[in-house]
């Protein structure tokens, strides 16, 4: 297994919703805006402290390559995942990551050959989602409801060192 490294702490709270829509075409994406809160670097990781505007990261979605389809963002001040719908299989939730400041992509791979799927925040956010979409009979309809989570902290950010060393 990858050394195990110590993990930050961790509570999320989701600080606004808006909806994006592509300019020209069928894109919809439900954008959540999630801040950490209580890290050491509160310009990384909170909304109102990272000088970047929640109107201006929404003008800075229009026109990123590959960012196309139906679903949910995930916008952190340090990094946005959008989660969409599979054009292949709308039953797959596939994601893709860019770096916030300036949209350029990021590589989800991680160690071991495993790939970055979420946090706490996103988990929770994806499932509420994917839950929506399932019980929605139209795009309409699913774009119209919205995840009720408002955040949460990991109560431990040891346990798998612990766990792993005892």
């Amino acid at each position: 297994m990858q050394p195990l490294k110590p993990a930050n702490t961790y509570h999320a709270i989701i600080s606004d919703r808006k909806l994006f829509r592509g300019a020209a075409d069928l894109t919809a994406f439900k954008v959540y805006f999630v801040d950490i809160i209580g890290r050491k670097d509160p310009s990384r990781t909170e909304w109102d402290k990272c000088g970047l505007s929640r109107d201006q990261f929404m003008a800075s979605l229009t026109g990123v390559p590959g960012l196309e389809g139906v679903g949910l963002i995930t916008a952190f001040p340090h990094i946005t995942k959008a989660f969409r719908f599979g054009p292949e299989s709308e039953i797959v939730m596939n994601v893709r990551a860019w770096n916030t400041q300036g949209m350029t992509p990021l590589d989800l791979s991680r160690s071991d050959g495993y790939a970055e799927f979420a946090c706490l925040a996103e988990a929770v956010l994806a499932a509420d989602e994917f839950a929506l979409w399932a019980n929605a009979a139209s795009v309409a309809e699913y774009l119209a409801k919205w995840s009720p989570y408002a955040g949460g902290p990991v109560s431990s950010r040891d346990k798998l060192m612990t766990y792993w060393r005892p």
